[in-house]
């Protein structure tokens, strides 16, 4: 025999209240769950990246420990030589044609402040020519 109807609207809305609960319940906890995974995963991709750091400075510093490393490095980086040794340093002919950078740009020099003035005009006319851009610049015409 069938319940009646209200017993079975009754039954339900009982079984949606605790599917509602459980997910409610177990939808924190599963969001929190991926989010460590996820925190996990880069961390070990981290640690993975520091290792390869690590083994690579700790080359390095073997390679350092090697002293004809060190006067190989010496002799490339700083131009060191050997006592008795001749050092050439060979110049590019195609950087000697261009033109000088430094003779090119304009030398800027503000003019001077009355030497005659007190203090505090001093400082005035320091802020007067402060107040003009183009002071030391050749005028263009």
């Amino acid at each position: 025999m069938a319940p009646p109807p209200s017993q079975a609207w009754v039954r339900g809305a009982i079984l949606i209240g605790i599917v509602v609960m459980l997910a409610v319940t177990l939808v924190p906890t599963i969001r929190s769950l991926v989010q460590q995974q996820h925190g996990t995963s880069e961390t070990r991709a981290s640690i993975a990246q520091q290792r390869e750091t690590v083994a690579a400075l700790e080359r390095q510093a073997a390679l350092w420990k090697d002293p004809s490393y060190v006067e190989v490095q010496a002799r490339e980086r700083l131009k060191f030589v050997r006592v008795g040794d001749r050092a050439y340093s060979v110049i590019d002919p195609s950087q000697t044609d261009r033109p000088d950078d430094a003779a090119a740009a304009p030398v800027v020099s503000a003019p001077m402040a009355n030497d005659a003035a007190p203090w505090y005009g001093k400082v005035w006319q320091s802020i007067q020519i402060a107040d003009r851009p183009t002071a030391g610049l050749p005028q263009k015409k």
